[in-house]
């Protein structure tokens, strides 16, 4: 069975640069970015340029929003290592996508359906995997409903995630805690 990864953190953890540590020894590294580009958002297009400066140049990128994400981890050839940055972009986009952001059951349905979709493909995935997401658990309750249902489909689906991988390390503060 290939070796899976979840490594969660806060904002600013370190997350993302941990999980490029863990594959950088890796000869074929396929990083599948989650973020979608906006053209209009100039902070947002830095951060993404940050990570992509930070990549070697041997490292193949793969964009994946929605269901592409679970066709990458399906696809991924065995032996190949697949690091993927992360999924709570990936669920913001997938809340976007079935309009669900107002918790209409049948949108909500939808997200769910995505969802099962990836931690299927994480639980099949034939290459070595890592996956970063955020940990939004630990703080305040969000003031407003997007915020909370953003907060309680992304634990719930970190918890699933976290089921489904071998090793799963929480980053504080630019710390690795090991929690399996």
């Amino acid at each position: 069975m290939a070796s899976r990864t979840l490594v969660l953190g806060g904002a600013r953890s370190g997350k993302s640069a941990h999980a490029e540590g863990l594959v950088a020894e890796s000869a074929r590294v396929t990083y599948v970015a989650t973020a979608r580009q906006d053209p209009a958002d100039r902070e947002w297009a830095q951060r993404i340029a940050a990570h992509v400066a930070r990549r070697p140049a041997h490292w193949r990128t793969v964009e994946a929003a929605g269901d592409d994400l679970r066709r990458a981890l399906e696809t991924a050839e065995p032996g190949a290592t697949v690091l993927v940055d992360d999924v709570a972009t990936w669920l913001t986009g997938v809340l976007d996508d079935a309009a669900a952001w107002e918790r209409d059951p049948v949108a909500l349905d939808a997200v769910a359906g995505c969802c099962t979709a990836l931690v299927d493909a994480v639980a099949r995935c034939s290459a070595r995997l890592v996956l970063v997401s955020a940990e939004v658990g630990l703080g305040v309750v969000p003031a407003t409903r997007s915020g909370r249902l953003f907060r309680d489909e992304l634990g719930a689906l970190n918890a699933r995630l976290a089921d489904a991988c071998d090793e799963v390390v929480l980053l504080v503060a630019g710390q690795p805690l090991r929690l399996r």
